[in-house]
């Protein structure tokens, strides 16, 4: 019998889980092994809640919390792309009772900032990746544009008329938003947020009449109607969304991009 994509994102995460038990195991000095963790966990998420990082640190929390026996919780500090959340934990005592939950602009935003707060190399030390998602493209629905090559039309006949909304400066949605521009000589608005969640639902009112956003946050949304999905930026179609086709499908290669998320 096939898996639902629910069972299978349980799996991964249980996976992850187990990694990090043994991993943070490992870094405790072996008197203090045995008893930790001895008090309540932070699981920081530097996104808004409701994004895919926020969604995957709250099931991982409470698997934590099932398997220590001590309460995990998690805390969205938003800000700059995730770099706010980030130096916090990055300045925070390394005795394993912070743990930063990150995406892909954990990876990209120190060649894209000229001064961060931390270190990614030396403040950190890398336990498990927990799940990785394809990006989508999706619109508000009374845009007259139904296939990738018509969106891009309409761009280039309204020139500074439309804008995009994305989930965080340095993100991968981000990233592929502004590939887009640049392959087609689009006029674009880039508007940021802090988190999908955001992003998704100024799509949905219309705020903001485009998204690149990770698929998850997106996609009962396609599916119910409130957005369109336009393409799915990767290699093969989406299982959960059959009908959205692929970038490449689309006419529109080289656009493909996952969103990280990892511990």
């Amino acid at each position: 019998m096939a898996r639902s994509r629910a069972d299978v994102m349980m799996a991964v995460v249980e996976r992850a889980c187990a990694a990090l038990i043994i991993s943070m195991l490992a870094f405790s000095m072996p008197a203090r092994a045995q008893s930790y963790p001895a008090h309540s966990v932070r699981l920081l998420v530097p996104f808004a809640a409701g994004g895919p990082t926020d969604v995957i640190a709250r099931i991982v929390a409470q698997k934590l919390s099932d398997a220590w026996g001590q309460q995990v919780y998690t805390e969205n500090v938003p800000g700059a792309g995730g770099n706010t959340g980030i130096g916090i934990v990055a300045k925070a005592p390394p005795d394993g009772y912070t743990i930063l939950v990150v995406s892909t602009g954990f990876i990209v935003n120190p060649s894209m900032y000229a001064k961060l707060n931390y270190d990614p190399i030396k403040d950190f030390a890398p336990i498990t990746l927990v799940a990785a998602s394809p990006n989508v493209i999706s619109t508000h629905p009374p845009v007259s544009a139904k296939t990738l090559k018509e969106l891009i039309e309409l761009i280039k006949a309204n020139p500074g008329k439309y804008s995009f909304a994305q989930p965080a400066t340095g993100s991968t949605p981000h990233l592929a938003g502004e590939l887009l521009k640049q392959k087609y000589g689009l006029d674009l608005v880039t508007v940021p947020f802090n988190g999908a969640a955001l992003a998704v639902n100024s799509t949905i009112g219309g705020h903001t009449p485009i998204a690149f956003t990770a698929l998850p946050p997106a996609m009962s949304n396609i599916k119910e109607g409130k957005l369109r999905g336009i393409a799915v930026l990767a290699s093969r179609r989406s299982p959960s969304l059959p009908d959205v086709p692929t970038n490449t499908e689309a006419g529109v290669p080289d656009l493909e991009s996952d969103t990280l998320t990892g511990i």
